[in-house]
């Protein structure tokens, strides 16, 4: 929203967006497989675009330590690409009160997040979500979230080369999603809450690797990949109906059956591993890696009174941070 005080010579809007997490079906998604995911409201992205009396367009993520004007970044730059995409949409009609990008003056885009990178909590999404969010808003011309998915995807593609748009979609609409690519979105609402712990290995897991890994594997052994797509298939179908029915804790034994899976399809590694067995033995229903594999974050089920001990047993076992997030 935007605000403006008596006497400010800048008008600022401010937009977040929150993280999420895959429950089930990573991988298997990109191959047309349905998949489960969910916001994480305890982390965010935030932007502030505001008028600037620099001329062009001005960018800051401390996070990632970028201070630059938008023309000196290379084309395919994830930020740059995704506000070039916003000032040249055709979403966008022309503004009804006439401010194009920055007007006579510049503007400024300050961003921000509690999101780690590269950890399968979906920073990318995040981030391109809450700009378009606030530069649309900024320029007076607001976005649907069908638009706002559309051009976050596009971005999606820098980031993983081969995007399944589960991240886009729960992210640009906030809620849990049972997502099937190409197919239309559908969200869901669970019949009771349930806790998961997520545990960060700390190291850093760029999806785009393990997604084409997995490709050339599959190319390379086709029909025993489809299969293990195929179970994934199954378990993302019953975790849904059990989700949705109110028994979250049959998700445990799923949890852990795809696990196994990702492991056949060798995104899982020795620190997952070792925080997914941390988990079980501290009394965790269930525990699986999460996201693209490799690194980032593992999620494990559990029951609420046993969270911060789980959390803690994770970070006895070398996380570097844990979130406990409740789905409701």
């Amino acid at each position: 929203m935007g605000s403006r005080r008596p006497g400010d010579l800048l008008f600022l809007v401010k937009a977040s967006a929150p993280g999420k997490i895959i429950l089930f079906g990573e991988h298997a998604v990109v191959y047309g497989r349905p998949a489960l995911a969910v916001p994480v409201n305890q982390v965010q992205v935030d932007v502030e675009v505001l008028n600037s009396s620099a001329q062009g367009v001005w960018i800051h993520a401390p996070i990632i330590d970028l201070h630059a004007e938008l023309s000196t970044l290379p084309p395919d730059h994830p930020i740059g690409s995704v506000i070039l995409k916003v000032l040249s949409s055709p979403f966008l009609p022309p503004s009804p009160s006439g401010r194009g990008a920055g007007g006579e003056d510049g503007i400024e885009i300050r961003i921000s997040s509690t999101i780690p990178v590269a950890s399968g909590l979906g920073s990318g999404a995040a981030v391109s979500v809450a700009i378009i969010c606030a530069l649309s808003s900024f320029l007076n011309r607001p976005l649907t979230n069908e638009q706002i998915n559309e051009l976050v995807f596009e971005t999606e593609k820098l980031h993983h080369g081969t995007p399944s748009g589960i991240d886009n979609t729960v992210i640009t609409y906030n809620m849990p999603v049972y997502y099937i690519k190409g197919k239309p979105i559908e969200t869901f609402k669970p019949g009771k809450p349930f806790t998961i712990v997520i545990g960060d290995t700390g190291i850093p897991a760029p999806t785009k690797e393990s997604v084409g890994d997995v490709r050339r594997l599959w190319l390379r052994d086709t029909n025993r990949f489809e299969t293990l797509f195929n179970e994934v298939a199954q378990i993302s179908t019953m975790a849904r109906h059990f989700i949705e029915t109110g028994r979250p804790e049959l998700l445990g034994e799923l949890m852990d059956h795809n696990h196994e899976l990702l492991q056949q399809m060798t995104v899982s590694s020795p620190e997952l591993d070792a925080l997914v067995h941390a988990a079980r033995k501290a009394g965790a229903l269930g525990a699986k890696l999460s996201g693209g594999g490799r690194g980032g974050n593992m999620i494990a089920l559990v029951e609420q009174a046993r969270a911060e001990s789980v959390a803690q047993a994770l970070q006895s076992a070398g996380a570097k941070r844990t979130i406990i997030t409740e789905i409701k």
